[in-house]
Protein backbone atom coordinates (compact mmCIF):
# COMPACT_ATOMS: atom_id res chain seq x y z
CA UNK A 1 0.00 0.00 0.00
CA UNK A 2 1.48 3.59 -0.82
CA UNK A 3 1.85 5.72 2.29
CA UNK A 4 0.46 9.12 1.24
CA UNK A 5 3.83 11.52 1.96
CA UNK A 6 3.35 15.00 3.71
CA UNK A 7 5.47 17.95 1.90
CA UNK A 8 3.72 21.07 3.64
CA UNK A 9 6.03 23.14 5.62
CA UNK A 10 5.72 25.80 8.57
CA UNK A 11 8.25 27.67 10.39
CA UNK A 12 7.14 28.26 13.73
CA UNK A 13 4.76 26.19 16.50
CA UNK A 14 1.22 28.08 16.41
CA UNK A 15 -2.19 26.21 17.31
CA UNK A 16 -3.90 28.80 14.98
CA UNK A 17 -1.75 26.81 11.81
CA UNK A 18 -4.53 25.38 9.70
CA UNK A 19 -3.81 21.58 9.39
CA UNK A 20 -3.20 20.16 6.54
CA UNK A 21 -5.10 16.45 6.97
CA UNK A 22 -6.84 15.44 9.36
CA UNK A 23 -5.85 11.78 10.90
CA UNK A 24 -7.08 8.89 12.84
CA UNK A 25 -5.12 6.86 15.21
CA UNK A 26 -3.11 4.03 13.41
CA UNK A 27 -2.24 6.32 10.33
CA UNK A 28 1.15 6.25 8.77
CA UNK A 29 2.72 8.99 7.26
CA UNK A 30 5.38 9.98 5.17
CA UNK A 31 7.17 13.31 5.65
CA UNK A 32 9.60 14.48 2.89
CA UNK A 33 11.45 16.82 5.66
CA UNK A 34 14.00 19.90 4.41
CA UNK A 35 17.38 20.17 6.06
CA UNK A 36 17.27 22.92 9.24
CA UNK A 37 18.46 25.41 6.54
CA UNK A 38 15.85 24.94 4.57
CA UNK A 39 17.31 24.21 1.62
CA UNK A 40 19.29 27.42 1.70
CA UNK A 41 22.68 25.48 2.29
CA UNK A 42 24.16 23.70 -0.57
CA UNK A 43 27.43 21.49 -1.13
CA UNK A 44 28.77 24.38 -2.80
CA UNK A 45 27.98 26.88 -0.02
CA UNK A 46 30.85 28.84 2.02
CA UNK A 47 30.44 29.74 5.46
CA UNK A 48 29.71 33.13 5.48
CA UNK A 49 26.37 32.12 4.44
CA UNK A 50 26.08 31.49 8.00
CA UNK A 51 25.94 34.88 8.79
CA UNK A 52 22.39 35.48 6.83
CA UNK A 53 20.39 32.47 7.42
CA UNK A 54 16.80 33.54 8.42
CA UNK A 55 16.46 32.45 12.01
CA UNK A 56 12.85 32.51 11.65
CA UNK A 57 12.70 29.81 8.31
CA UNK A 58 14.93 27.42 10.32
CA UNK A 59 14.16 24.02 10.61
CA UNK A 60 11.10 24.16 8.94
CA UNK A 61 8.45 21.13 9.76
CA UNK A 62 6.17 19.40 8.05
CA UNK A 63 2.67 19.38 8.79
CA UNK A 64 0.33 20.20 10.92
CA UNK A 65 -1.50 16.66 11.19
CA UNK A 66 -4.67 16.73 13.21
CA UNK A 67 -5.51 14.20 14.94
CA UNK A 68 -9.52 13.04 15.31
CA UNK A 69 -10.71 12.79 18.99
CA UNK A 70 -7.60 13.81 20.51
CA UNK A 71 -7.81 16.13 23.05
CA UNK A 72 -5.79 18.16 26.14
CA UNK A 73 -4.99 15.29 28.55
CA UNK A 74 -4.55 12.68 25.84
CA UNK A 75 -1.17 11.38 24.17
CA UNK A 76 -0.26 10.84 21.00
CA UNK A 77 2.13 8.16 20.20
CA UNK A 78 5.14 8.65 17.31
CA UNK A 79 6.30 5.27 16.19
CA UNK A 80 9.62 6.10 14.08
CA UNK A 81 9.47 3.21 11.25
CA UNK A 82 11.86 4.59 8.48
CA UNK A 83 14.57 7.17 7.25
CA UNK A 84 15.37 7.47 3.78
CA UNK A 85 18.81 8.11 3.50
CA UNK A 86 20.16 10.74 1.40
CA UNK A 87 23.92 11.97 0.30
CA UNK A 88 25.21 14.79 1.87
CA UNK A 89 24.02 16.58 4.70
CA UNK A 90 26.36 20.09 6.50
CA UNK A 91 27.76 20.97 9.74
CA UNK A 92 28.00 24.95 10.69
CA UNK A 93 29.46 26.98 13.43
CA UNK A 94 26.79 29.96 13.33
CA UNK A 95 27.77 33.17 15.12
CA UNK A 96 26.21 33.60 18.35
CA UNK A 97 24.93 29.96 18.70
CA UNK A 98 25.71 26.85 20.20
CA UNK A 99 27.24 25.75 23.77
CA UNK A 100 30.19 28.27 23.62
CA UNK A 101 28.78 31.30 21.28
CA UNK A 102 31.21 33.43 23.04
CA UNK A 103 34.23 32.00 22.30
CA UNK A 104 33.51 30.45 18.20
CA UNK A 105 32.07 33.87 16.98
CA UNK A 106 33.42 33.11 13.34
CA UNK A 107 31.17 31.25 10.97
CA UNK A 108 32.99 27.70 9.14
CA UNK A 109 30.98 24.96 7.37
CA UNK A 110 31.90 21.52 6.47
CA UNK A 111 29.52 19.56 3.75
CA UNK A 112 29.55 16.31 4.46
CA UNK A 113 28.79 13.00 2.70
CA UNK A 114 27.37 9.57 3.93
CA UNK A 115 25.73 6.57 3.06
CA UNK A 116 23.23 4.22 4.44
CA UNK A 117 26.34 2.94 7.11
CA UNK A 118 28.55 6.01 7.19
CA UNK A 119 28.89 10.04 7.87
CA UNK A 120 32.34 10.54 6.21
CA UNK A 121 33.29 13.09 8.45
CA UNK A 122 37.17 13.51 7.56
CA UNK A 123 39.73 11.64 6.49
CA UNK A 124 40.57 9.60 9.00
CA UNK A 125 37.19 10.35 10.84
CA UNK A 126 33.95 8.06 10.04
CA UNK A 127 31.07 8.13 12.33
CA UNK A 128 28.04 5.80 11.79
CA UNK A 129 24.91 6.98 9.65
CA UNK A 130 22.51 7.35 12.57
CA UNK A 131 19.60 9.27 11.43
CA UNK A 132 16.79 10.94 13.43
CA UNK A 133 14.29 13.60 13.17
CA UNK A 134 15.35 16.13 15.77
CA UNK A 135 12.38 18.40 15.96
CA UNK A 136 8.97 16.17 16.72
CA UNK A 137 5.90 18.35 18.84
CA UNK A 138 2.47 19.15 18.87
CA UNK A 139 1.29 22.69 19.32
CA UNK A 140 1.07 24.53 22.77
CA UNK A 141 -1.92 25.62 24.43
CA UNK A 142 -0.55 29.47 24.59
CA UNK A 143 -1.47 31.10 21.72
CA UNK A 144 0.47 33.15 19.05
CA UNK A 145 3.41 31.93 16.98
CA UNK A 146 6.28 29.87 18.88
CA UNK A 147 9.91 29.51 18.11
CA UNK A 148 10.30 26.44 16.32
CA UNK A 149 14.19 26.53 18.31
CA UNK A 150 13.53 25.56 21.58
CA UNK A 151 12.29 22.75 23.38
CA UNK A 152 8.59 22.36 25.34
CA UNK A 153 6.68 20.27 27.34
CA UNK A 154 4.79 19.01 23.83
CA UNK A 155 8.17 18.45 21.82
CA UNK A 156 9.72 20.09 19.60
CA UNK A 157 13.34 20.89 18.93
CA UNK A 158 14.29 17.64 20.84
CA UNK A 159 17.35 16.34 19.33
CA UNK A 160 17.25 13.44 21.00
CA UNK A 161 19.84 10.89 18.99
CA UNK A 162 17.80 8.14 20.59
CA UNK A 163 14.71 8.88 18.23
CA UNK A 164 15.95 6.32 15.62
CA UNK A 165 14.30 3.87 13.57
CA UNK A 166 11.98 1.86 16.11
CA UNK A 167 11.28 4.32 18.65
CA UNK A 168 8.30 5.57 20.02
CA UNK A 169 7.62 9.07 21.36
CA UNK A 170 5.19 10.18 23.77
CA UNK A 171 3.74 13.64 23.33
CA UNK A 172 1.12 15.17 26.11
CA UNK A 173 -1.51 16.73 24.03
CA UNK A 174 -2.64 20.42 24.55
CA UNK A 175 -5.07 21.48 22.09
CA UNK A 176 -7.45 19.81 19.87
CA UNK A 177 -5.97 17.39 17.46
CA UNK A 178 -2.97 17.67 18.74
CA UNK A 179 -1.47 18.98 15.55
CA UNK A 180 1.53 17.31 15.16
CA UNK A 181 4.54 18.36 12.86
CA UNK A 182 8.28 16.77 12.14
CA UNK A 183 11.72 18.08 10.86
CA UNK A 184 15.23 18.60 11.08
CA UNK A 185 16.39 15.52 10.00
CA UNK A 186 20.08 14.36 11.11
CA UNK A 187 22.47 12.00 9.47
CA UNK A 188 24.25 11.64 12.87
CA UNK A 189 24.68 13.42 16.09
CA UNK A 190 26.33 13.41 19.33
CA UNK A 191 24.13 14.07 22.53
CA UNK A 192 24.11 17.57 23.25
CA UNK A 193 24.83 19.02 19.57
CA UNK A 194 26.79 21.45 21.79
CA UNK A 195 28.13 23.57 18.32
CA UNK A 196 24.56 23.76 17.57
CA UNK A 197 24.41 21.75 14.40
CA UNK A 198 24.40 18.20 13.48
CA UNK A 199 25.21 16.94 10.17
CA UNK A 200 21.67 18.24 8.91
CA UNK A 201 20.15 16.47 6.23
CA UNK A 202 17.23 16.57 4.03
CA UNK A 203 15.48 13.24 4.22
CA UNK A 204 11.72 11.26 3.99
CA UNK A 205 10.80 9.78 7.60
CA UNK A 206 7.91 7.49 7.53
CA UNK A 207 5.97 7.41 11.49
CA UNK A 208 2.44 5.79 12.67
CA UNK A 209 0.29 8.04 14.98
CA UNK A 210 -2.11 6.50 17.93
CA UNK A 211 -4.29 8.40 19.86
CA UNK A 212 -4.24 7.38 23.83
CA UNK A 213 -7.23 8.56 25.55
CA UNK A 214 -6.20 9.95 29.01
CA UNK A 215 -3.31 9.05 29.19
CA UNK A 216 -1.49 12.10 30.81
CA UNK A 217 1.76 13.00 30.60
CA UNK A 218 3.25 15.93 31.45
CA UNK A 219 6.29 16.27 29.48
CA UNK A 220 7.84 13.78 26.33
CA UNK A 221 8.88 10.61 27.00
CA UNK A 222 10.07 7.95 24.51
CA UNK A 223 10.53 3.70 24.42
CA UNK A 224 13.94 2.90 22.43
CA UNK A 225 14.51 -0.28 21.08
CA UNK A 226 17.85 -2.16 21.11
CA UNK A 227 19.91 -0.99 18.49
CA UNK A 228 23.51 -2.01 17.43
CA UNK A 229 26.53 -0.21 19.37
CA UNK A 230 27.71 2.83 17.09
CA UNK A 231 30.76 2.18 19.12
CA UNK A 232 32.27 -0.74 18.20
CA UNK A 233 33.48 -1.10 21.98
CA UNK A 234 36.99 0.39 21.31
CA UNK A 235 36.45 2.80 24.34
CA UNK A 236 36.25 6.19 24.90
CA UNK A 237 38.28 9.03 25.26
CA UNK A 238 36.32 11.36 28.12
CA UNK A 239 36.95 14.72 29.85
CA UNK A 240 35.50 16.42 32.59
CA UNK A 241 34.25 19.15 34.20
CA UNK A 242 33.56 19.63 37.72
CA UNK A 243 31.79 22.52 39.82
CA UNK A 244 28.68 23.37 41.55
CA UNK A 245 27.00 24.86 37.77
CA UNK A 246 25.83 21.96 35.80
CA UNK A 247 26.28 24.65 32.62
CA UNK A 248 29.55 25.40 33.56
CA UNK A 249 30.62 22.13 33.99
CA UNK A 250 29.23 21.29 30.48
CA UNK A 251 31.40 24.00 29.18
CA UNK A 252 34.28 23.19 31.13
CA UNK A 253 33.98 19.45 29.65
CA UNK A 254 33.76 20.40 26.50
CA UNK A 255 36.85 23.21 26.30
CA UNK A 256 38.55 20.24 27.73
CA UNK A 257 37.85 17.65 24.60
CA UNK A 258 38.78 20.77 22.30
CA UNK A 259 41.95 21.35 23.31
CA UNK A 260 42.47 17.64 23.52
CA UNK A 261 41.92 17.27 19.79
CA UNK A 262 43.74 20.64 19.45
CA UNK A 263 46.49 19.51 21.03
CA UNK A 264 46.81 15.78 20.39
CA UNK A 265 45.08 15.28 16.66
CA UNK A 266 46.29 18.73 15.85
CA UNK A 267 43.09 19.19 15.02
CA UNK A 268 41.85 22.95 14.10
CA UNK A 269 39.81 24.03 16.77
CA UNK A 270 36.67 24.91 14.81
CA UNK A 271 36.87 21.56 13.27
CA UNK A 272 37.44 19.98 16.65
CA UNK A 273 33.96 21.97 18.10
CA UNK A 274 31.76 20.36 14.92
CA UNK A 275 33.10 16.90 15.62
CA UNK A 276 32.06 17.23 19.16
CA UNK A 277 28.50 17.93 18.06
CA UNK A 278 28.26 15.44 15.92
CA UNK A 279 30.05 12.63 17.49
CA UNK A 280 30.70 13.49 21.32
CA UNK A 281 28.13 12.41 23.90
CA UNK A 282 27.70 14.72 26.76
CA UNK A 283 26.68 13.04 30.26
CA UNK A 284 25.81 14.41 33.49
CA UNK A 285 28.01 11.89 35.72
CA UNK A 286 27.17 12.83 39.21
CA UNK A 287 24.56 15.11 40.33
CA UNK A 288 23.94 14.28 44.28
CA UNK A 289 27.84 15.14 46.17
CA UNK A 290 27.28 18.47 47.21
CA UNK A 291 28.69 21.35 46.48
CA UNK A 292 29.92 20.01 43.19
CA UNK A 293 28.45 17.71 40.49
CA UNK A 294 30.33 16.12 37.36
CA UNK A 295 29.66 16.65 33.78
CA UNK A 296 31.79 14.29 31.19
CA UNK A 297 32.09 14.28 27.60
CA UNK A 298 32.64 10.80 25.79
CA UNK A 299 34.36 10.85 22.48
CA UNK A 300 33.62 6.86 21.02
CA UNK A 301 37.42 6.44 20.00
CA UNK A 302 36.21 3.51 16.85
CA UNK A 303 35.41 7.27 14.97
CA UNK A 304 38.95 7.35 14.43
CA UNK A 305 40.55 5.29 12.03
CA UNK A 306 44.07 6.50 12.79
CA UNK A 307 45.71 4.93 15.88
CA UNK A 308 47.52 7.77 16.14
CA UNK A 309 44.25 9.07 17.39
CA UNK A 310 42.75 6.85 19.70
CA UNK A 311 45.58 7.59 22.23
CA UNK A 312 44.93 10.97 22.74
Amino acid sequence: MKIKTIHDIHHCFDHDIAPVETISSGDTRRFDILDASGGLVTPDSQAELLTRLPFDKLNPVCGPLYMADAEPGDVIEVELLDFETGSWGWTGIIPGFGLLADEFSSPWLKITEYDSESVYFDNDIVIPFRPFAGTIGLAPAEPGAHSIVPPRHCGGNLDIRDLVQGSKLYLPVQVPGGLFSIGDTHACQGDGEVCGTAVETRMAATATLRLHKGDSIPMPMFDMPAVASDQQNEGYIVTTGVGPDLMTGAKDALRFMIDRLHKKAEMDEEMAYALCSVAGQLKISEIVDQPNWVVSFYMPKAIFKSRSLKIM
